[in-house]
């Protein structure tokens, strides 16, 4: 019996609106805010893309390519990388050569089109797989959809991409009813391999680790490895564990600030891992060549997410805001389609990327802090004015 490490790391960056008032409506100013996207794209790459790819380089290379990451990168991040910083982009170009690195496939725009327009889904998913194949060479064989949405009809529509075998998602209560996600599944339809996010093990890294309230705090090397060993404890016939620790990439030096020991933390826990004979790090495309079990079907009919306490929805479809930006967004999208504006096509679909809707959400307690902590604007409100009137703006130029 092995447990089986796979580590994933979501890379993205969303093109941020600017200030976009009513009388901006009609003279030609930008809907995007390029000073604001250029700072906090240097900002996280300079506290976390640069440091981590540098350590986790080190780690592959030193281990002889026994330590081994995912990633999913979008194509807006893609995008600023080439734009803003050049050298972030050639460091992940480096770090994919080292061997130690799996590419995964997303929507190119990071957006909630497998929500709102299958059809969109499709285009955004090939665009995708076109822009890793372009950039690094590689079609990827494991998909991870936007925020780790998942429901049964995804893997319906993900067979129009047979070379995509295996779908990341999350492992919420809800759907595993008391089972463990430390166990792949057949999708519902048996076309791809499910694996499951352990949340508990992932957020105490991602959002733990150094919150002094936490009664775990600090979180030492000895104990996280214990933790994982004990995993084993409850598994009586011999199965592989499939332990995944999914996580955004700016985890590292952004959310845990370099302060926090965060980098120090993870040179000396994978150092630790490897030690363990029973411990083994794993790509998700290889999860189907180590099972020595039959994993059982679970169905999925309304969606998770990996995000706030409810792992649904809420996060960007919880107020009449949301509803209201996301769909005049998506028919924006169709109708620009059916006039043939494909030269505003490109300029909407960044304005369905996931983020302008997790700005406008209102919730309280500690979801709320998330998303007061991320949105760059005043209030959700300030935030869905300035997207209509970006949208009143394109529907100008529509009627043109």
């Amino acid at each position: 019996m092995k447990v089986y490490i796979i580590f994933y790391f979501q890379v993205h960056q969303p093109f941020r609106i600017a200030p976009y008032s009513f009388f901006d409506i009609g003279t030609g100013k930008s809907y995007f805010d390029e000073d604001l996207n250029r700072a906090v794209f240097n900002k996280v790459s300079d506290r976390c893309y640069i440091p981590a790819n540098n350590l986790f380089k080190e780690l592959i290379l030193e281990s002889e390519g026994r330590f081994k990451i995912s990633f999913s990168l979008t194509g807006t991040f893609i995008e600023q990388a080439k734009l803003y910083r050049p050298d972030v982009y050639q460091s992940f170009v480096d770090l994919w050569q080292t061997g130690g690195v799996e590419l995964l496939s997303e929507t190119y725009y990071h957006s909630l089109a497998s929500i709102f327009d299958l059809e969109e889904f499709v285009e955004q998913v090939d665009e995708h797989i076109k822009l890793m194949k372009r950039e690094f060479g590689h079609e990827a064989t494991v998909f991870r959809n936007t925020e780790l949405i998942y429901f049964d009809k995804l893997s319906d529509v993900l067979i129009n991409f047979p070379n995509l075998q295996t779908i990341l998602i999350e492992g919420a209560d809800r759907i595993l009813m008391g089972e463990s996600p430390l166990y792949p599944r057949w999708s519902a339809n048996h076309a791809h391999l499910l694996l499951l996010k352990h949340y508990k093990l992932s957020d105490d890294i991602a959002f733990r680790f150094s919150d002094r309230s936490w009664p775990e705090w600090p979180l030492t090397i000895p104990k996280y490895v214990r933790w994982v060993k004990d995993l084993t404890l409850a598994e009586g016939q011999g199965r592989n564990l499939y332990l995944g620790l999914f996580m955004d990439y700016e985890t590292f030096g952004e959310h845990q600030w370099a302060e926090s020991g965060i980098f120090e933390f993870m040179r000396h826990l994978i150092r630790a891992l490897l030690k363990e004979p029973m411990i083994d790090f794993l790509f998700p495309s290889e999860a189907l060549k180590t099972l020595n079990f039959t994993p059982k079907t679970l169905s999925v009919p309304t969606p998770t997410s990996w995000a706030d306490t409810e792992r649904d929805l809420s996060a960007w479809l919880s107020n009449p805001l949301q509803w209201n930006a996301m769909k005049s967004i998506f028919d924006l999208l169709r109708l620009a389609k059916e006039k043939g504006r494909w030269d505003l096509v490109p300029t909407i679909r960044k304005l369905t990327t996931s983020d302008h809707f997790y700005y406008m959400c209102i919730k309280y307690f500690q979801d709320g802090d998330v998303h007061k902590y991320f949105s760059p604007y005043p209030s959700p409100e300030v935030a869905y004015k300035y997207f209509l009137n970006i949208i009143a703006d394109l529907e100008e130029q529509l009627e043109d």
